[in-house]
């Protein structure tokens, strides 16, 4: 019997390969550090932790704050991997309610 995550495990490894592994503007280290919450650099700390348990309260301000250290492409990155992250959180802890439901 295919469970749910085995389903879409091809489409969640194409996802989490082209955001943490594939091309950009920042390191593939940096974003899969971000994604993981290892090692984040102390100026992306509180971005991250925002991102991870208040999401909806990152401003505009917190993005301008670190336009003098990153550019708009690069922060674009590193907040979608540092969603991803979040994202791989949740989605292991509700697989796992599922499979002991």
């Amino acid at each position: 019997m295919t469970t749910l995550a085995d389903r879409f495990a091809a489409a969640r490894q194409a996802l989490e390969d082209a955001v943490l592994r594939g091309p950009g503007r920042t390191d593939p280290g940096l974003r899969q550090r971000l994604a993981e919450r290892r090692d984040v650099p102390a100026g992306l700390q509180a971005l991250v932790e925002k991102i991870e348990r208040h999401a909806y309260k990152v401003t505009d301000e917190d993005m301008e704050a670190l336009k003098s250290t990153y550019p708009d492409d690069e922060l674009f990155e590193i907040v979608v991997a540092a969603s991803l992250g979040s994202a791989q959180v949740r989605l292991r802890a509700g697989l796992r309610a599922l499979e002991e439901a």
